[in-house]
């Protein structure tokens, strides 16, 4: 989670205004939270309604998206999941875009089996979008993130998310002519592949802001592998926490003292 937040924040400032190279900086006065890590508190919040409360979890999720959608309404979202977040009765949209891989970060860590992370990933993401496609792209990134959580080598990821997309390219190869798409299947696994090449956490934001196109979001979905693969350290840590709102921090909060109860 803390991996997809990181990728928004530093990718925000250039999702419409590109940036084709990897030297930039981190973090800058400009960056700022959208949409992706909004709607990533709204999932992480609607699963521990679910799992700590017992509230219906289709329920929980479209609840809590609206209700933080709402009350942030101003980060930039389509043009279809805005009108779904203001709707009175909420239903999914056939949507095949990325929204769905964006906020799935929260489930890798709430569930310790492939196939458990997979139906959450799926669930997350149909309530809004559920076509195929849509929901295809959340359990590749969970998926993913899942087997990096378990020390699966890149290998190994890369075979799981082939299932899905096909990863023979490389960044260098696209770079130059990739351009902004926000369906998963144009996004996901440029994000993937971000990952694949990055030798860290920061290199692996910095490959997927690197190519271009939706900026934040690509780098939201590599950052949430790569959170699994490496790590985070506390440096970066500390710095995207300070840019977290008190109901935000509260959320984050939560979500980690749930992990930590069910190591103890």
């Amino acid at each position: 989670m803390l991996g997809a937040i990181t990728g928004d924040l530093v990718g925000s400032r250039f999702e419409f205004k590109n940036i084709k190279s990897k030297d930039f900086e981190f973090f800058h006065p400009n960056c700022r939270l959208t949409d992706d890590s909004y709607m990533t508190f709204a999932v992480c919040k609607a699963f521990l309604d679910h799992l700590e409360n017992g509230d219906d979890l289709d329920s929980a999720l479209v609840t809590n998206m609206q209700n933080i959608g709402r009350k942030y309404p101003n980060a930039g979202y389509g043009n279809h999941f805005f009108r779904w977040l203001n709707s009175e009765n909420p239903q999914p949209y056939n949507s095949y875009g990325n929204g769905s891989a964006m906020r799935v970060s929260p489930v890798v860590y709430l569930y310790d089996d492939l196939d458990e992370i997979l139906k959450a990933a799926e669930k997350s993401a149909q309530v809004s979008h559920n076509h195929p496609e849509g929901i295809k792209g959340a359990q590749a990134i969970a998926g993913a993130a899942f087997l990096a959580r378990q020390g699966k080598l890149k290998n190994e990821i890369k075979n799981f998310a082939k299932q899905f997309y096909n990863l023979d390219f490389t960044l260098n190869e696209i770079r130059e002519d990739y351009r902004f798409y926000v369906t998963c299947q144009q996004s996901v696994p440029q994000a993937i592949v971000a990952f694949l090449e990055g030798n860290d956490f920061e290199d692996v934001i910095r490959n997927a802001i690197s190519i271009g196109g939706d900026s934040d979001t690509i780098a939201a979905m590599a950052g949430t592998i790569a959170e699994s693969f490496f790590n985070v350290n506390e440096d970066i840590e500390n710095r995207v926490l300070s840019y977290l709102p008190d109901d935000l921090m509260k959320i984050y909060e939560r979500y980690i003292n749930f992990l930590n109860s069910k190591i103890s």
